[in-house]
């Protein structure tokens, strides 16, 4: 999940942006919660706007130079894994517009399963992921850390572990904030 605020006037309009595409979206004046949730909880962006843009800006520098595709496989794993329905509604749909097969799409929560459909560095950053969005059950293995360190060098590395840490961010904002899957407010 990728959101950025219009910085001119972050306490009422909110806009979302995935790689290059951006649109804006109003946050309804007077509900009190999340643009969405029907809940009640903060509109995250409204509340804490600062914030919100640092971890746009953190989001968006992760991302670069890396393949859109394997972007997208990474947010929908740690989705998957922290049950997060809004993000992963979100970026299986920005996967699909990108050109990413259903079939694909269908795999990647059984990735290790089906590995004739992920390229070797596909599967070393899913298992990456896997890792270290669940980092209090077991840490990094070293085995998968080395998979990884072996498919994408230093710079790459980085901005995988970026893009994971983000996801999970992402995904702890939407699920404290009662995001709603389907209601992407990018459009």
């Amino acid at each position: 999940m990728v959101m950025t605020t219009n910085t001119n006037n972050a306490a009422t309009t909110g806009t979302t942006t995935t790689g290059a595409t951006t649109t804006g979206a109003v946050t309804p004046a007077g509900t009190g919660g999340d643009a969405g949730s029907g809940t009640g909880r903060i509109d995250f962006a409204k509340a804490a706007p600062k914030v919100f843009r640092a971890l746009v800006g953190f989001d968006a520098a992760a991302r670069e130079g890396l393949d859109p595709a394997l972007v997208e496989l990474i947010q929908i794993r740690a989705s998957h894994l922290n049950h997060c329905a809004y993000c992963l509604h979100m970026h299986t749909n920005d996967a699909r517009k990108a050109g990413e097969s259903e079939d694909r799409l269908h795999m990647v929560a059984v990735w290790r399963e089906a590995r004739h459909f992920f390229t070797p560095k596909e599967q070393a950053a899913l298992a990456l992921t896997e890792a270290v969005t669940r980092v209090a059950d077991a840490g990094v293995p070293d085995d998968v850390y080395a998979e990884a360190a072996a498919h994408f060098d230093d710079a790459e590395l980085g901005h995988v572990l970026a893009l994971i840490l983000t996801i999970n961010t992402w995904n702890r904002v939407a699920l404290s904030t009662a995001k709603m899957a389907g209601t992407d407010e990018r459009r």
